[in-house]
Order: C-alpha cells, then sequence, then structure tokens
C-alpha cells in the first residue's frame, strides 16, 4: 500500500490526457448504469424491527396489513358548517376518488362531535410506503373540489401527504444547503491558494466524485435497498471528504513545489506529494470506510443505506485524488511553468521582488499552539477538562423515534394534521395487536380479543366509544351502507365499537385499538406498556398457542429504540477496535492506536453533549428555529459517533503523517511534533472550516432530526480540528516523546531526492 499512491500517482502524470478522459468516462458510466437500473427502493418489510415488526409480518400474511390511508377534511370557511353544501362536496371527494386507480376505497362521510368537520377517509391501493407516490393524484382531485366550491375549507391529510410534504420540504433544504456550503467552500479555497484554478480543482473533483458515487449507490441498491436517505449523505459527506482530501494533496504538491524551487518537473512534484498526501489520503478513506461498515451491525436498512453511501461517496473520493488529480496538477503545472518567465519578467519590469513563500503558520495559529508548546501537561490536563465537561449533558440523553407528530408545521399536510386530530382524536395513534393460531382456534381467539377490546375502551388512556356508536353490528353496517349512499347524512360517531378482523383461513386475526393522544406522549407510550402487560396476559395472553404481538404508530417507535440500543455496545465495541487496529497498522504504534481511541472518544462525548445541551432543552429553540422534542433522535447518536470516529481519523492520520514524516527525517520527539503540527495546522483548519460548513448549513433545514445531525456534525469537526488536534494531541505527544512510538523504533534518517530521478525513485521518499 505504500508504494501504490505513488505508482498510481506516475502513471496519471505520464498519461494525464488519458486520465482525466478516464476519470469523467468513470463518472458518465456510473449515471448511466445507475439511471439505467434505476432504484431499488426498501419496502414496507424491509423497515420490520422487534415486536412491532413481527406484528406486521404476520399480519401481511394475513392479507391484514396497514394501507395507507388519507383524510379529507370538509369545514365551513366562516361561521357554522352547512351540511347540505358539505354533503354535495363530501359526494364530489368520494365519487373522483372513487375513480381514480390509486384507491382501493372510499368510506362513507363521518361527522366530528361539535358537528364542525366532516371527514372523508380514502384508502390507497398498494403498500403503505407507495402511498407518497401514489397520493399526487389524490391531492389534484381535493384541490379541484375545494375550487368548486369556495365557501368551504376542503383540505387533505394523511401518512401519504405528510411523507411526500416531508421529501418535497427535505429537496427544498438540500438545495439551501447547497447555496449556503458551496460558496463558503469557494471562498475558503480561495483564501487558501489564492488561484481560481487551485480552487476549482477541489470543488470539481467533489462533484464529480459526488455524481459518481450517486450513480453507484443506485446499482448497490440492487443489493441493498436504499430507505431513501443514502443521497442525502452522499451530498453531505462527499463535499466535506472529497475537498478535504484534495485539500491535502494540493498542499503538499505546492509545498514541494517551492521547495524545489523550480529544479523539479511537475511529474516529479505530482510523485513527492503522492509519496506522502496520498499515502495519508487511503489510510484516512481506509479508516472512514471501516468505521462507517460498522454501522451494518445495527441491521437496520436506514444504517445500511447510510453506510452504503457513505462508503462509496469516500472511496470515489480517494480513488478521485489517486488519479485525476496528479493528472490535472501535471497540466496545471506545465501551463504555470510556461507561464512562470513571463511573469517574473512582468514582475522585474515593475520593480517589485519575487513572492516571499508564506509561512506554515500565522499568528493565530501560533498563539493556539503555544500553551501546548510551552506547558504541555497543564494544557493537556485543562483540555481534557474542558471535553469532559462538554460531554457531562450526553448522560442525560433521552431517544425518540421522531414520528409524523414531529414534522415541522411548514408542511401544509401537518397543519392539517393538526386540524384534524383537533376534530378526531381518536386518530391521532392506533395500536394494533395482532394473533396468529390454528384455525379451530379463530372463533375462541375472536371473543379474547373483543375482550380485550372492551378491556381497553374501560381504560382512561384508550378512545371510548359514544353512547351512540354502542349498537349492533348489523345496525352499524346498515348506518354505513346508509351513508355511503347518502353522504349528505353522515353518520355522527367518528369511534365504532372496536372490531376484529380475521384472515380467510382463519390462522390471523387483528384488533385495532385509539388512543386519543399523540405518539411522542408520555400517556401514548404508556396506553402501549399497559396493553403489552396488562391487557393482553388477561385476555388473549391466556389462550395456549397463540402468538400476540402489537405493532402501530407508538409500538414502531418505542421497538425501533429499543433495538438500537440494544445494537449499540456490539456497534461501539466493534468501532473501538477497528479504530485501534487502523491507527496501529498505519504507524506501527499501541500507543498512538489507544491515543486515537481516546481522542475519537473525547471529540464523539462533547458534542453528543452539546447536541443534548441544545436540542433535549428549549433555550435554544427560537436561536436555532427548531420545536424541541425533548428528547434526541433514535437514528442521531449511533449514527453520529460512527461518522465522528472515521472524520476524526481525517486530521488523526494527517496531522500524526507529517509528524512521523519529520521524525524519520532525523528531528527529535519534540522537534517533530511541533514540525508536524505547524505544517499541518492550516491546512487541517481551513478543511475543518469546509467541513463545518457543509454541515452547519444543515442546521438551517426544517427537520429537526438533520438540523441534530448538522449541528452534531460541525460542533465535533471544530473542537477536533481546534481543540484535540491543536492542543490535546501536541501535549500527549510532547509528554510521551519517544514513547509515543512504541513498540516501533526510532528510523534512520530518510534521504530526500532533490533532484528528478529515474522512476521509482520518488517512491522512496517519506
Amino acid at each position: 500500500m505504500r508504494h501504490l499512491p505513488v505508482r498510481m500517482a506516475r502513471w496519471s502524470a505520464r498519461h494525464a490526457g488519458r486520465a482525466i478522459a478516464g476519470w469523467f468516462a468513470f463518472v458518465v458510466l456510473c449515471l448511466v448504469a445507475g439511471i439505467a437500473l434505476g432504484t431499488d427502493e426498501a419496502t414496507t418489510k424491509d423497515f420490520w424491527v422487534g415486536e412491532a415488526g413481527r406484528a406486521e409480518a404476520t399480519a401481511t400474511e394475513g392479507g391484514l396489513e396497514r394501507s395507507p390511508t388519507e383524510r379529507i377534511m370538509i369545514r365551513a370557511r366562516s361561521g357554522e358548517l352547512d351540511m347540505a353544501a358539505a354533503g354535495a362536496a363530501a359526494q364530489d371527494v368520494t365519487e373522483r376518488m372513487r375513480d381514480l386507480p390509486e384507491v382501493e376505497s372510499v368510506a362513507a362521510p363521518v361527522r366530528s362531535k361539535d358537528g364542525e368537520v366532516l371527514l372523508v377517509s380514502v384508502v390507497l391501493n398498494g403498500p403503505e410506503l407507495k402511498g407518497k407516490k401514489n397520493v399526487v393524484p389524490l391531492l389534484e382531485q381535493t384541490a379541484a373540489v375545494g375550487a368548486d366550491h369556495p365557501d368551504l375549507v376542503v383540505e387533505e391529510t394523511g401518512s401519504p401527504a405528510i411523507s411526500k410534504g416531508v421529501n418535497d420540504q427535505r429537496d427544498e433544504d438540500l438545495a439551501l444547503s447547497e447555496r449556503i456550503s458551496l460558496p463558503v467552500t469557494v471562498i475558503t479555497l480561495l483564501i487558501v491558494f489564492g488561484s481560481v484554478i487551485m480552487a476549482g480543482v477541489p470543488l470539481l473533483l467533489a462533484l464529480s466524485s459526488i455524481a459518481a458515487a450517486i450513480g453507484l449507490s443506485m446499482v448497490a441498491s440492487h443489493v441493498m435497498p436504499d430507505a431513501g436517505v443514502g443521497t442525502n449523505l452522499i451530498l453531505l459527506i462527499g463535499l466535506a471528504v472529497g475537498v478535504d482530501y484534495t485539500l491535502f494533496y494540493l498542499k503538499r504538491e505546492r509545498e514541494e513545489r517551492a521547495r524545489a524551487g523550480g529544479r523539479l518537473g511537475p511529474e516529479v512534484l505530482v510523485e513527492l506529494a503522492a509519496a506522502t498526501a496520498g499515502r495519508a489520503i487511503v489510510i484516512s478513506g481506509l479508516a472512514v470506510i471501516v468505521s462507517t461498515a460498522t454501522l451494518y451491525l445495527a441491521t437496520d436498512v436506514i444504517f445500511s443505506s447510510l453506510a452504503t453511501g457513505t462508503i462509496l461517496v469516500v472511496a470515489v473520493a480517494v480513488a478521485s485524488s489517486l488519479t485525476v488529480l496528479p493528472a490535472l496538477l501535471v497540466v496545471i503545472g506545465r501551463r504555470a511553468d510556461r507561464l512562470a518567465p513571463r511573469r517574473a519578467a512582468r514582475r522585474a519590469r515593475r520593480g517589485k521582488p519575487a513572492r516571499a513563500g508564506k509561512p506554515e503558520t500565522g499568528r493565530v495559529f501560533g498563539a493556539l499552539l503555544r500553551p501546548a508548546r510551552t506547558r504541555p501537561a497543564l494544557t493537556l490536563c485543562l483540555s481534557v477538562l474542558v471535553m469532559l465537561g462538554l460531554t457531562v449533558p450526553a448522560l442525560g440523553l433521552k431517544l425518540i423515534d421522531p414520528g409524523k407528530d414531529t414534522f415541522s408545521r411548514d408542511i401544509p399536510a401537518m397543519r392539517v394534521y393538526d386540524r384534524l386530530t383537533e376534530s378526531f382524536p381518536e386518530l391521532f395513534v392506533t395500536h394494533e395487536v395482532v394473533t396468529r393460531s390454528t384455525p379451530d382456534q379463530a372463533a375462541q381467539v375472536k371473543r379474547a380479543l373483543e375482550d380485550l377490546g372492551r378491556r381497553a375502551q374501560a381504560d382512561p388512556l384508550f378512545a371510548r366509544a359514544p353512547k351512540e356508536a354502542e349498537n349492533t353490528k348489523d345496525a352499524q353496517d346498515a348506518e354505513d351502507a346508509k351513508g355511503s349512499e347518502n353522504p349528505t347524512n353522515p353518520r355522527a360517531p367518528a369511534i365504532s365499537e372496536p372490531t376484529v378482523r380475521t384472515s380467510a383461513d382463519g390462522r390471523i386475526s387483528v384488533l385495532e385499538l385509539s388512543v386519543p393522544h399523540p405518539a411522542p406522549s408520555a400517556e401514548a407510550i404508556e396506553s402501549l406498556t399497559r396493553l403489552r402487560q396488562d391487557h393482553i396476559p388477561a385476555t388473549v395472553g391466556r389462550l395456549s398457542g397463540v402468538e400476540t404481538a402489537v405493532s402501530g404508530d407508538v409500538a414502531r417507535g418505542r421497538d425501533y429504540v429499543s433495538h438500537e440500543s440494544d445494537k449499540l455496545p456490539m456497534v461501539l465495541g466493534f468501532l473501538l477496535l477497528m479504530t485501534f487496529l487502523m491507527t496501529v497498522w498505519a504507524f506501527r504504534s499501541v500507543v498512538l492506536g489507544a491515543i486515537g481511541v481516546v481522542l475519537n472518544l473525547l471529540s464523539a462525548g462533547a458534542s453528543l453533549g452539546l447536541l443534548v445541551l441544545v436540542f433535549q432543552g428549549t433555550w435554544a429553540e427560537g436561536l436555532l428555529a427548531f420545536d424541541s422534542l425533548g428528547a434526541i433522535a433514535s437514528r442521531v447518536p449511533l449514527f453520529l459517533v460512527v461518522i465522528l470516529f472515521g472524520l476524526s481519523m481525517d486530521y488523526q492520520v494527517f496531522v500524526v503523517s507529517r509528524i512521523q514524516e519529520a521524525r524519520q527525517n532525523g528531528m527529535s520527539a519534540r522537534e517533530a511534533v511541533l514540525e508536524g503540527i505547524n505544517r499541518s495546522a492550516k491546512v487541517v483548519t481551513s478543511a475543518a472550516i469546509v467541513m463545518v460548513t457543509v454541515f452547519g448549513a444543515f442546521v438551517a433545514l426544517h427537520l429537526t432530526e438533520m438540523k441534530q445531525m448538522g449541528f452534531c456534525l460541525a460542533v465535533a469537526v471544530l473542537l477536533d480540528a481546534v481543540v484535540i488536534r491543536l492542543m490535546v494531541l501536541p501535549s500527549a505527544l510532547l509528554l510521551l516523546g519517544e514513547r509515543a512510538w512504541w513498540p516501533a523504533r526510532r528510523p534512520g534518517r530518510t534521504v530526500r531526492a532533490q533532484e528528478p530521478a529515474a522512476a521509482g525513485s520518488a517512491a522512496e521518499v517519506g
């Protein structure tokens, strides 16, 4: 692996045209292949987890699975609701919806208890996750009915409409984040390089890497289904690491160019950069890939999709840095060499002296490094205490699975949802009790489930049927039929007595129980606990040989959080182990491996602590424009810890590589640390600015989960680049001295190549 980056850079440098053409052909090929194959999207069954997942699998087996349902509300624009006009609108809605191929059935209109709202429920064809695509014609017909009845407000909501609204909002948010991050990235690169061409190279390679990774992710989805979040992460991580890797390589090539003073050609300069920065990029990329791969251990389709997207974009970014980047640098270098005499002549005619090389560190970096250089023990203690202090709030971490109740009210369907649940609170949450038995037990199971329904109705936590709804099944069916034939005379109650649905073979039964509380509320969670621990054991749980499981909005969220909590120790354990082994492999030092693990834990812990401090409370709601969930989205901590470990390894590898190189060039342990930190401080900080900008832009998004991810990543990168790499790491290495490299022996002095050499000479450098 040590010589691979050099060999690749050498070939690209000597065949620059073919390397550049080959790279962009590869990008086009990836996109064409992805578009041709399309994306294999995850289905409902891919999201099944825990007891809720078992319940849904059983219900699906019996043909009793949950169907995507839309609710059309009809209310007066002002004053009291005219039932004749509302009934006519309901008739119009019913006829229009029944004509749509996307619709399976339309229920009879139902009037709210206060008589101010008329509700029409529409069941869509197909599985639950397809609802967000199939709902578009329904929304169009609802809008048309509203236009035909101007005195009424006709509006639609439901899980399909909300999902579509969330996707539309996410697309708008991503476009906004790009408008924020791209200009700041360009400005940062212009400041670092002072050249439009050199600033454009990292951006070009990052964007081309993102394009290739998106195409590859579409291909990969046919092996591992896409959960709909992979592309978002490719954009987020791709821009960050793509610019970072290119920045590291460019910075090193410019150092070699300045050191050579015109004595070496572009091809040799590229090889010299590849021998050092190229190797660091490969190790960094492998570290991110290995760290991210631990997400597969969570056995969750969302984490698997996130892992696949990250791994692909990082691998492509590394490949671009090792192939097309050397070719571009050779082309740019040759052009610069041709123009150099003219520029020098112009400067001479104007009486301007030759430009002096800029110092590696400025006053700011010098001030930040001074504490570690002069008082390493005190700096180490204080820095670690600060990081531990920031970690303390993470001890109060609470997790929640964010459902539709937590989505932004900027989504029209969410505002309608609020009005729907205000008029029909029983539609907040539904628990689904699913049983599996032998056919000869069907009657016994049905009686037990009906008993369970009566017990639930007597429980204050569950929705109870009003007096007028307590009629016989025959009477209720007659009322339903009457309402279906004449929507202007809707039945009054929104809730009927819980009924049992049984599969055709009599093996599987489903009982639905309503809860008039939002899914994240303590009351809804308590109702699930009481159902599982009290009501079921006292009824259907008494039957021998009958399997019982509960699903529904609350059960899905609680079981998902429990599943992640169970997987966290294993994922974290493998993550720590792989981080340690990668560092030991890269630097042949057990001590550095242990230091890397500790530093990554400090960085991740402090960022999670700040995340809890900011988002779990309410004090920052106005500042960051969010509504606190009182908890952290359940996917955020595990995902962030894994990604942060990988990104932290970027800086760890790059900084320690510079220190190792200085040590190999004969410097003492102290001199090597100071030299390595000095030479890497500016580029690491510049890379951090790019990452912080990219991640920080996500704080401006609407989805609270995305805000939390962006905030935590931005804070972690900032802390890692400033506190960890400029204070904690140098202090620790200065105190340890040669012991930091145990068990590796002190290397002999490496002689640098000073003149253009035969093929292979650059491979010996670094």
